[in-house]
């Protein structure tokens, strides 16, 4: 986290760290993830000295998570499946494509 980010953000960043890696990700992207997350948070609340037009102009990233989340239109990724997979220990996951493993997942 930068320097003199507020006890919020520190939260923030664990939080989104943390779910990231019940998700499959390792901890290296889990930190990228949230990193990336907690800066554009700041950057849209004017808490950061400076700020991209993308970070000011796209949609929040609490508000993009929402949309691609189980409940959305095709339900969860294709990586999501695959790490859930992994985590159930399901044999020939790899060459599945995620019509595939949503059938072994039972979803």
């Amino acid at each position: 986290m930068p320097r003199g980010s507020s006890p919020k953000r520190e939260r923030q960043y664990e939080h989104i760290k943390e779910s990231a890696k019940k998700r499959g990700e390792n901890t290296k992207r889990a930190e990228e993830i949230a990193a990336r997350t907690v800066n554009k948070e700041r950057a849209r609340s004017g808490e950061a000295q400076t700020a991209s037009r993308t970070s000011l102009q796209d949609m929040s990233s609490s508000r993009r998570g929402g949309q691609r989340s189980h409940s959305g239109a095709q339900g969860p990724t294709y990586d999501q499946l695959y790490a859930d997979a992994k985590r159930r220990g399901i044999k020939g996951r790899s060459s599945m494509n995620k019509k595939q493993l949503q059938q072994a997942l039972g979803h």
